[in-house]
């Protein structure tokens, strides 16, 4: 379908933060976005980039319509990590702040399900979950979906290639009642439109393109470096730049803790996170991250998506991303909350060269080579 995009900005007064507000432009006027959507309990199928503020376009119907005398779970939002699903969690708190008796509570795995089961016994009518942990509660009947009205999926491509499947389609069967789905993708793969064609009944479509209403302000750079000088080129850049919150990604979760021994060696202060971490360790660990605690964090992309984190300075990509989605989500930690970023990839072999010159072809996107002059200074390479 041919439908451009046009989006508004929403101020939240509590957090501070401007968010867009999603709409198509058709041949008749639209009703002003996703939310009016949502307000008729709609099916809604959108893609959109990072930080377009889609917590809001579901959050703001779905708080709207929930009874505040139900003692019955209303509404339900998928999330395919612990820490996007927390994400989402504070961001419908922010707004059920603003109509007393709206309850919302998080599941997940890494968390005593007991603690979580006395706060389900709190008659929440909102509840946020990955989905191995709600499957978990199900079997154990510590919730009911009877009643569910709405559901949405966020990050729809990611959960469904993180092999929850067979968990959505079991989820989504054992609500009878649902009025609408939306599913939030940033790519609209085969998975996701195998639920849309099952499961929603004519969606509405919306894309939102990176305009320049809503394109992260970030700088990016290509530099070939010997791999193993990548640290210490690093560390040089860091200085350069004067840098204060830093993000560096890696593909495998030994190179995280190779790296974090080596910034620590130097003695910058570093914390890694990665899939094999406890949940109360990545937990502590993106806390002392977001205090100030820790100046540089290093990742694996389990960390590049559904981080509330807006005030990153700068981003490494030490090891040049596998997937070009990967990347755009890996740069899109910084530059936001109309801040400007800046971000680098480290390149060390002709593999990885071609990937850059791949992922530069297929996505649009501009990186500038540069390197280190004998003055420290960082100039255009011929």
């Amino acid at each position: 379908m041919d439908k451009s995009t046009t989006t508004s900005s929403i101020y939240h007064q509590k957090s501070g933060k401007h968010w867009t507000v999603w709409g198509i432009n058709r041949q008749q006027p639209s009703k002003g976005g996703a939310i009016p959507y949502f307000m008729e309990y709609r099916d809604v199928i959108a893609k959109a980039p990072t930080g377009t503020g889609k917590t809001f376009a579901f959050g703001i119907p779905m708080v709207e319509h929930i009874d505040p005398k139900a003692t019955h779970v209303m509404a339900l939002v998928l999330a395919p990590t612990r820490e996007l699903a927390i994400q989402i969690q504070d961001e419908l708190r922010g707004l059920c702040a603003y109509k007393e008796g709206v309850r919302c509570v998080c599941l997940y795995g890494g968390q005593p399900i007991q603690k979580q089961i006395m706060q389900m016994k709190k008659r929440p009518q909102i509840v946020v979950a990955t989905p191995g942990r709600l499957m978990d509660h199900m079997k154990r009947r510590t919730i009911r979906l009877g009643k569910v009205e709405t559901v949405v999926l966020d990050e729809a491509d990611r959960m469904l290639d993180m092999g929850f499947i067979k968990d959505v389609t079991y989820i989504l069967d054992h609500i009878p009642e649902r009025k609408n789905l939306g599913l939030f993708s940033a790519t609209i793969s085969r998975e996701v439109m195998d639920i849309s064609w099952v499961y929603q009944r004519d969606p509405v479509e919306i894309t939102v393109q990176a305009d320049e209403q809503n394109r992260p302000d970030i700088t990016q750079y290509c530099i070939e470096v010997e791999r193993g000088e990548k640290v210490d080129l690093m560390i040089q850049l860091m200085d350069l730049g004067e840098f204060e919150r830093i993000i560096v990604f890696c593909n495998t979760k030994n190179m995280v803790d190779r790296v974090c021994g080596l910034l620590r060696m130097d003695n910058i202060s570093c914390q890694g996170i990665h899939g094999d971490m406890p949940q109360n360790v990545r937990e502590r660990t993106l806390k002392a991250f977001r205090d100030g605690k820790a100046r540089v964090l290093v990742a694996t992309d389990v960390a590049a998506r559904g981080l509330d984190i807006d005030d990153v300075d700068v981003v490494f990509n030490f090891d040049v991303p596998e997937e070009n989605e990967y990347y755009i989500h890996r740069i899109g930690r910084t530059g936001r909350a109309k801040r400007h970023g800046v971000a680098y990839t480290l390149v060390s072999s002709v593999t990885e060269s071609v990937r850059i010159e791949n992922m530069m072809r297929q996505t649009g996107m501009e990186l500038q080579p540069v390197v280190l002059n004998e003055q420290g200074e960082l100039v255009r390479r011929s």
